[in-house]
């Protein structure tokens, strides 16, 4: 197709020459000295664009033939450039295949063609993406002395802030997690703090600021990073609420007094106060700092719905109430038994209540759960061992004394 348009268009050229050169009588005279030459006019047309088209070849000629040393120092600059973004894209490539003593060389060869190439001198991204690989392969290598004296030089690349947002922010994210990696917290939460609000609430940086909240042991800070992850769905449903429980326990612990724990449990998130584990691990904390009345009332809203609750919240719910038990009033006497007659074949709400009828002097009534409780397997070595012992005490009161030391001898072997 291409030929045939050149075809038709040769023809047209030769039709508008033959009409406008065909009958053209013009005749042009030259003189010079003694000499005169005729020539007819068309002929003068041709010579004359003959002679500007040679005069520009012979100007271009001239011309490429002076920019030939500009031109191979062109051609050298894009070759180097070229060699500096191979090495760089073998360096990932080594890289993501764990060989991380070829990365970090590829890119300090792609660091040399930077300084050797005028051209790149200037490229701070490609200068930190560099140092950014040649820093992520020692840290791979456990270089920290390299790796570090990288950073430094990263950091002064910052500093100048001729990097692009991106480049800046993967730096400081990285800077991060190796900090961790370090066992660092603070500088890992150093880092965290210059990245800027929007980038602080990405899941990576909410990730790295939960890990190193909990080395610093600072579980009230990781609840609120991991509850924020949560609802960024960082973490699948059963995963978030395993981790929020463990955080929320992880405070609970951290208290050294009742005060403390009082205040812990107000800092925590309705939501965490509404899960039957930490409500019972606090009840705990609370029996073991004097307080069981404070423990009780936690557990109250737990155990008048505990035949809805899941059997380890249920479990867990019974002997909170266990360590709580002294001191506990008369109000409880419904609760307890409808819980028992809720619950006939749960040995754990059979070991809480038993208990808190002991602690209430209502040896008769106590004395159903109370072996249910002593006799199941299921439960941890202390309610049952307690278990043994108010039936001891039990005996003892009604005379029998061969069915106290029986029971007695019941405790005391169990582990």
């Amino acid at each position: 197709m291409r030929s045939v348009i050149w075809l038709v268009l040769l023809f047209v050229a030769a039709v508008v020459a033959a009409m406008t050169l065909g009958r053209n009588d013009g005749l042009v005279s030259l003189y010079f000295g003694h000499w005169r030459t005729d020539l007819s006019l068309n002929l003068f047309v041709v010579l004359v664009l003959l002679a500007c088209a040679l005069l520009m070849l012979a100007a271009r000629s001239i011309a490429r033939l002076l920019s030939l040393p500009q031109r191979a120092h062109e051609w050298r600059q894009l070759r180097n450039e070229r060699a500096a973004q191979a090495r760089l894209r073998e360096g990932f490539a080594e890289y993501f295949a764990a060989r991380y003593s070829r990365a970090h060389r590829a890119a300090q060869r792609a660091l040399e063609i930077q300084d050797e190439t005028e051209a790149l001198r200037a490229d701070a991204e490609f200068r930190l993406l560099a140092h950014l690989l040649a820093a992520a392969s020692l840290h791979r290598l456990q270089d920290r002395p390299r790796r570090d004296e990288l950073m430094q030089q990263m950091a002064g690349l910052l500093r100048r802030g001729s990097a692009a947002r991106p480049i800046d922010e993967g730096v400081r994210l990285l800077a991060a997690e190796w900090a961790i990696d370090d066992r660092d917290a603070a500088g890992a939460i150093a880092q965290l703090g210059e990245l800027p609000g929007g980038v602080a609430r990405r899941t990576q940086a909410l990730r790295l600021r939960l890990l190193a909240q909990r080395l610093t042991q600072q579980p009230l800070a990781a609840l609120q990073t991991a509850r924020l992850l949560a609802k960024h769905q960082a973490f699948s449903p059963e995963a978030a609420k395993s981790l929020l429980r463990t955080l929320a326990l992880e405070a609970l612990e951290a208290a050294r007094d009742a005060d403390t724990l009082r205040r812990t449990w107000q800092q925590l998130d309705a939501a965490d106060r509404r899960d039957a584990a930490v409500a019972a691990r606090a009840a705990i904390r609370a029996a073991g700092f004097g307080v069981p009345a404070e423990g009780r009332e936690w557990l109250r809203p737990y155990w008048d719905q505990i035949a809805q609750l899941a059997p380890d919240e249920r479990r867990a719910v019974a002997l909170a109430l266990l360590e709580c038990r002294e001191g506990i009033g008369s109000d409880w006497l419904a609760p307890l038994d409808a819980a028992a007659a809720a619950l006939p074949n749960d040995p754990a709400v059979a070991a809480a209540v038993g208990a808190a009828l002991v602690e209430r002097q209502l040896w008769g009534k106590a004395r159903r759960p109370l072996e249910q409780a002593a006799q199941a397997q299921t439960l941890p070595a202390l309610p049952r061992r307690r278990s043994w012992r108010a039936l001891a005490q039990l005996a003892e009161q009604e005379g029998d004394t061969e069915r106290a030391n029986a029971c007695a001898w019941a405790a005391a072997r169990i582990d």
